[in-house]
């Protein structure tokens, strides 16, 4: 019998990197309130019918359900309130996700604007190299559209 070592499907994704930035005509904390609620995201993305949680905090899980039937289920792996940052990694998915890492942070730029940065490094979970600029193009119009979303809300 074969000796059975530690292993997992989690790690951190190499292919690609996106960076999706919206300077807001808002505070910083009520940026915050928005993009910080893990489970809040479908205020902003309206392809999201809704999220459900198992837990709070560090360590939680949120199952992400689309309405056009895709699930999402991701793991909040920190968060800090002081420097309003907090990542994630994905668990499972039915899109062509492998691995996923994303950050959510916030910054003042003054008393009454702030900035939201939204970072996810990830890798498709099909189709290799050549599927990167396709998977990158998704990543970066779904990124952008929610974070443009965000401006709106508060703006």
């Amino acid at each position: 019998m074969q000796t059975l070592k530690p292993d997992t499907l989690i790690r951190n994704p190499q292919g690609c990197l996106v960076v999706s930035s919206v300077d807001i005509a808002a505070p910083a904390e009520a940026v915050w309130n928005i993009v910080g609620n893990f489970a809040g995201f479908p205020v902003f993305i309206p392809a999201l019918a809704h999220i459900d949680m198992t837990g709070s905090g560090v360590r939680s899980v949120r199952k992400k359900l689309f309405k056009d039937g895709n699930v999402v289920i991701e793991q909040l792996n920190s968060r800090d309130e002081q420097t309003m940052q907090m990542t994630w990694s994905l668990i499972y998915t039915s899109l062509n996700i492998g691995n996923l890492w994303a950050a959510m942070q916030v910054e003042a730029l003054d008393a009454h604007r702030s900035r939201a940065v939204w970072t996810i490094q990830a890798e498709p979970w099909e189709g290799g190299p050549e599927a990167l600029p396709d998977f990158q193009a998704f990543l970066q119009g779904f990124a952008d559209e929610a974070m443009a979303n965000v401006r709106n809300l508060l703006s």
